[in-house]
């Protein structure tokens, strides 16, 4: 199993609306990929807003790349997220 962490730090104003998202949006569509395991949601405020660490769980990095492209790697931020945070 590999676990993929995906750091952001998001407006206080809009934490909740990001919890929302990944919650109704991000995590049901992850569920449909073959290979993924399991989410979860970590945070803690932090400075002007709220840090967040999203890990998730794959059965393998071809798993991952079902998701995130050729770069296992590489932030998938919807631009309606992007607006919510202040860096990732």
């Amino acid at each position: 199993m590999i676990s993929r962490h995906w750091r952001g730090l998001a407006r206080a104003s809009q934490a909740e609306t990001y919890i929302r998202h990944l919650r109704t949006e991000t995590f049901p569509g992850l569920r449909k990929l073959p290979g993924f395991v399991s989410a979860s949601i970590l945070s803690r405020p932090l400075g002007a807003g709220v840090e967040f660490l999203i890990v998730t769980q794959w059965e393998s990095l071809d798993a991952i790349a079902g998701f995130a492209g050729a770069d296992p790697e590489a932030a998938v931020v919807p631009a309606e997220v992007a607006g919510m945070m202040i860096e990732y």
